[in-house]
């Protein structure tokens, strides 16, 4: 005996629109089984003495959809071990249908034939309701399962599945995410059929409209907005092709892999400075602006025939699957110390058995010396070339600050000897603050900052006293700065 299970399509309307053969084949079935019975087309057939297993109530068993699919499926397979199976879902069996995916998937491993039967897609009578060509370009995507990453705001967008006020909350939620509150958007019930409803709604009342019915979507209209279209990355990558286009702006068309690079510093610094004084918006801003070096750069690539920034991206994603297998893998590690050893040993055999130079290898002279210097000692640490204590690093520093003050005597072959001791003493310094997991960059940015609070106070105060700082001692500016240091500035 042939182990099958044949799915038919109930159709997305009444009964008039179901074809003949699938209206034999159901009333005729011994063992019909239906995902549900909420459909207009089953409570007509009821009418002729149908006969039929639902599975509304494993609906009520579940939290998640993928749990309801999966028993549902698995009872499907039981049943066809000892007896041919129908099973009729809405729709057409291969749209929208995630019970159907997994039989075609499941049902060869258990030596049982899935056969696809007719059945009429919603599609079909949702774009004659709506008067949509779909060569325009659409989207047909699952409100179960939705994600705003997915949406092309400048296709049409369908979404089904759309069963009840919970989902729809969830869709209208995503949706905000790209769109405005007010935006306009349809609900779309049973399309085609006598029974057909379609109603536009603000989408911050989609989930206040949909009621629970298996026969609705959501059309969503091609965004024509502009300002709206901003969010998308697609529209980023077309408003910087244009600036360097033919037609585009003349900085932008000069600019070279060689002359942005004073931006990219300057940009990451502002990114930092955001960070430090925990302004949001202002970092959102400094973040645009690093974002923006990123496409100039891809764009001159592009230009120049040698990358674009879709070879930028490919190349980082598979990095980063490549360098997280405790995350993309099956490799373990329970903490970011862990997570660093992995990376760098993957690190070391994605550039091969030849070992390199030096171990100092890879310390960029573009980095700000204080913090080349930091990186060069952890380099070198990794090999045991370092204290075990902070004690022999600190009276390293005292013998460096001996060294620079016996260097200062006056003389001009003293100041370049005293040169190069205060280079010693510096990374002398670095090394005290690495025993102590402090960044020294990071040190003297607020060190910085504080000199500009407390010296802003100071002019403040002889703003304030009529007289100019050419007017005052040190010792009266003096007493201005430590009563900035009493305020905590």
């Amino acid at each position: 005996m042939v182990k099958e299970i044949e799915v038919l399509g109930l159709g997305a309307g009444d009964l008039e629109q179901l074809p003949v053969g699938v209206y034999r084949k159901i009333l005729k079935a011994n063992h019909l089984f239906l995902r549900t019975k909420e459909h207009p087309v089953v409570s007509s057939l009821e009418k002729e003495g149908l006969t039929y297993v639902s599975f509304d109530s494993v609906y009520e068993k579940h939290d998640q959809f993928e749990a309801v699919y999966e028993e549902i499926v698995q009872t499907l397979l039981q049943e066809a071990i000892t007896e041919s199976v129908i099973y009729a879902v809405p729709g057409h069996p291969l749209v929208a249908e995630r019970t159907v995916q997994l039989l075609l998937e499941y049902g060869p491993e258990k030596g049982i034939q899935i056969t696809i039967g007719g059945g009429q897609s919603f599609l079909d009578a949702i774009f004659a309701s709506l008067k949509i060509d779909p060569v325009e370009g659409f989207q047909l995507l699952d409100g179960t399962a939705l994600l705003a990453s997915q949406l092309q705001l400048e296709q049409h967008m369908f979404i089904s599945q759309v069963y009840d006020q919970f989902i729809a909350s969830e869709v209208k939620l995503t949706l905000m995410e790209k769109l405005p509150d007010d935006y306009e958007v349809y609900i779309v019930t049973a399309a085609g059929s006598s029974q057909e409803s379609i109603e536009k709604v603000a989408l911050y009342e989609l989930d206040r409209k949909v009621t629970v019915n298996n026969l609705t979507s959501v059309y969503v209209p091609p965004v024509k907005d502009e300002q709206i279209l901003l969010k998308d990355f697609a529209k980023l990558r077309g408003i910087i092709a244009i600036l360097r286009g033919p037609e585009g702006c003349p900085w932008d068309k000069e600019q070279t892999h060689e002359s942005l690079k004073r931006y990219l510093i300057e940009e990451t610094y502002e990114v930092i400075e955001a960070i430090n004084s925990d302004d949001i918006d202002h970092l959102v801003e400094e973040l645009g602006d690093v974002l923006l070096q990123v496409m100039l750069h891809a764009q001159i690539g592009e230009d120049d025939g040698y990358f674009s920034i879709d070879d930028i991206i490919e190349g980082l994603s598979e990095k980063m699957v490549r360098r997280h297998p405790h995350v993309f893998g099956n490799r373990k590690a329970d903490t970011a110390e862990q997570v660093v050893q992995n990376w760098q040993e993957i690190k070391q055999q994605e550039k091969g058995s030849q070992q390199p130079a030096s171990l100092l290898e890879g310390v960029s002279l573009a980095q700000p010396n204080l913090l080349r210097a930091y990186e060069l000692q952890k380099k070198a640490a990794k090999v045991g070339f370092d204290w075990k204590e902070i004690q022999p690093a600190l009276e390293k520093v005292k013998e460096e600050l001996d060294e620079f003050v016996n260097e200062l005597d006056g003389t001009e072959e003293g100041l370049l000897l005293a040169k190069k001791e205060f280079g010693d003493l510096l990374f002398a310094f670095v090394n005290v603050a690495r025993f102590l997991s402090i960044h020294p960059e990071e040190a003297l940015f607020e060190t910085n900052e504080k000199f500009i609070r407390r010296f802003r106070y100071v002019e403040e105060k002889v703003k304030n006293s009529g007289r100019s700082f050419e007017e005052h001692t040190l010792e009266q500016l003096d007493l201005y700065w430590d009563e900035a240091k009493e305020k905590g500035l």
